[in-house]
């Protein structure tokens, strides 16, 4: 079997993804090599696992444990594919490669240098995990798209640059090789007047150039759609032809993205340049410029998204507030639910702190202008997080949301807090509290896991998809279709006091779903409430544009007065429309990962796997 590999790289990008997905299918394996702003940290770290919510966002877990940068769940939604670790490079992943294998003498002595040793890891890194399946089968990818993320001159991209530059000679003839595929993403900025300036692009990519990469396609985000003669200088002064500037303006949502690059051509542009003799996608516009096929259902969400008048108010109540990226997943997941409920999302910020009485003796404006929000609210969210701080606003927000029969979905750190709200004012276990919190409570309601190190953070979590089994009957269980078991992605390091449960169901709080040992509590409910849920493991990882998490869905749903009905109808939340055998795979045992502890939580750095087939190609097989 000879393998050609097809690459198409993407230089500066942070939102490529968004211009390919018109293309998805079923066979293309999108891949990113990406890194982050920040200078040396990209060569200590191997995962986001212990970066700072506000540095870069929320840490995106995937299905084999392994934590990556947020990206990486865009690429899954849109697309609709499971990623791996090693889709994600890091600089700090390279250079310890390297490391390892000059300490087991691999050079034979030879001095360790960044040319030729760091940009052949790179290399060698693409060209391994392009050939990894990501659609559940065991069909090798046809297409790798490469991210480079960051921007065309900084000093961290340099090894990166350099290693794409050998690239495109390694695996074809040079830039004119049909194998490689080069686009530039660039900004086109508009002056007071509407003027749209032209020289940032003309400037990167004349630096690009430089550094021995011509891009064949140049994407140029604008606020508005570009003019032509805009387009003629661009292609002028870059040397690109007209039809390979392409424009991608501000949209109405951004589920109009994939329409927009269809019709600015990009499949014929990239058929051609490849020289892709099939391209199998089924639904490109037709004679009467309509869609049908896979783009017709993603046109219909967008003008579904565009069309709700309704709307519902929900408060998430967080930790990491000031930047709505520390959430992005669960934004996107309430964003699903609240499509296919026909709602507009109304989404409310509360810094739990400012719950707090604290911030009532110091700031009562504050203090009563969040509670306004709380309290006014048709569902309250509290998600996942770290260390003691906002703990009580927490505890005091679900309070409410128990007492005044609101919805109430928990999530991870919400689901153990809730636990607690419940010891304290139910049970009367005055000072209950999780021994993260604190070590020396009373009444451990919450604990350590004993696999699991509190001391050392870096990758001693309980890390990605596991099983969890429905013990009695729950809302939850009708929600994933009724099945019997479910896989969900997990990153926590405490659970619920095993040796408590009896305490908490004979008073109402139903532990209803567990881990195959059916010690470690997953899910919990609460009798006689329109919808108290919480979960250990995290939902919005695996909610979809148009197949939400079913929790999310009926959190949804309760918070617009309708899951009873829903419910009572034999209704299914649309992700159970999958075969079984896809929707219930038992999972490969999870790997280790970086923890993160308060201080230290966020996002990383990108590469991505997926199965489509058109835009590109990275692996073309001739048997």
């Amino acid at each position: 079997m000879q393998v050609l590999y097809k690459v198409a790289a993407c230089v500066c990008s942070f939102f490529f993804v968004l211009f390919f997905s018109p293309l998805c299918t079923r066979l293309m394996l999108f891949f990113f090599s990406s890194f982050f702003f920040g200078g040396a940290m990209f060569v200590f770290f191997g995962t986001t696992g212990t970066f700072s919510p506000y540095e870069h966002g929320e840490c995106y877990v995937l299905d084999d444990g392994g934590e990556v940068d947020l990206d990486l769940g865009n690429y899954e939604r849109f697309l609709d594919i499971t990623l791996h670790r090693d889709n994600n490079i890091t600089t700090g992943k390279i250079y310890k490669h390297v490391m390892d294998s000059e300490r087991r003498g691999d050079y034979l002595g030879k001095t360790v240098q960044v040319v030729p040793h760091i940009t052949d890891a790179i290399q060698d890194w693409v060209l391994r995990v392009a050939k990894m399946p990501t659609d559940g089968t065991d069909v090798e990818p046809d297409v790798c798209i490469i991210e480079l993320g960051g921007t065309v001159g900084d000093i961290e991209s340099m090894p990166f640059v350099e290693a794409f530059r050998q690239f495109q000679f390694r695996v074809g003839d040079g830039p004119n090789s049909e194998n490689f595929l080069l686009v530039h993403v660039s900004l086109i900025p508009e002056t007071t007047d509407k003027e749209q300036k032209t020289k940032p692009t003309q400037h990167s990519i004349r630096e690009l150039r430089a550094l021995g990469l011509s891009p064949d396609l140049v994407v140029c985000r604008s606020r508005t759609p570009l003019d032509d003669k805009v387009k003629r200088k661009v292609s002028m002064f870059c040397h690109v032809p007209t039809e390979h500037v392409l424009s991608v303006y501000d949209c109405s949502s951004i589920y109009r993205v994939p329409l927009l690059m269809e019709r600015e051509g990009i499949l014929s542009i990239i058929k051609k340049k490849m020289n892709i003799d099939k391209i199998t996608v089924s639904d490109v516009r037709n004679e009467d410029e309509d869609y049908s096929g896979p783009l017709l259902t993603w046109r219909n969400l967008a003008d579904r998204y565009e069309s709700l008048r309704r709307s519902v108010k929900i408060v998430l109540v967080g930790k990491y507030t000031a930047l709505s990226d520390a959430y992005a997943s669960v934004i996107k997941a309430l964003r699903h639910s609240c499509i296919e409920a026909d709602y507009k999302l109304d989404l409310q910020y509360v810094e739990a702190t400012d719950l707090e009485e604290d911030t009532k003796q110091a700031n009562p404006a504050k203090y009563h202008d969040s509670w306004g929000k709380v309290c006014s609210s048709k569902g309250i969210l509290v998600p996942g997080g770290f260390g003691t701080r906002g703990i009580e606003g927490k505890i005091a927000a679900i309070h409410w949301a128990r007492t005044q029969n609101v919805p109430f979905l928990g999530i991870c750190l919400g689901f153990q807090c809730a636990v607690i709200e419940f010891a304290r004012n139910v049970l009367g276990w005055d000072g209950a509290n999780s021994t993260e919190v604190d070590g020396d409570t009373k009444h451990p309601v919450v604990v350590d896991m004993p696999e699991i190190s509190t001391t050392v953070l870096g990758g001693t979590m309980r890390l990605g998809k596991r099983k969890t089994i429905f013990v009695k009957p729950c809302v939850s269980q009708k929600l994933y279709a009724d099945r019997s078991e479910i896989y969900e992605r997990h990153r926590h390091r405490y659970e619920v006091n095993p040796k408590l449960i009896s305490d908490f169901e004979e008073k109402g709080l139903q532990f209803c779903g567990r881990d195959e040992s059916g010690d470690r509590m997953e899910i919990l409910e609460l009798d006689d409430h329109p919808y108290f849920c919480g979960t250990q493991f995290h939902p919005e990882f695996l909610s979809r544009p148009m197949r939400p998490a079913p929790v999310f869905h009926g959190f949804i749903l309760a918070a617009c007065g309708k899951l009873k009905q829903f419910i009572a109808n034999g209704r299914i939340t649309p992700t159970q429309n999958l075969p079984s055998s896809v929707a219930s795979t038992p999972l490969k045992p999870a790997g280790s990962g970086q923890a993160t502890s308060e201080k230290q939580e966020a996002t990383g750095t990108t590469i991505a796997s997926v199965t489509l087939s058109p835009v590109g190609a990275v692996t073309k097989t001739n048997l």
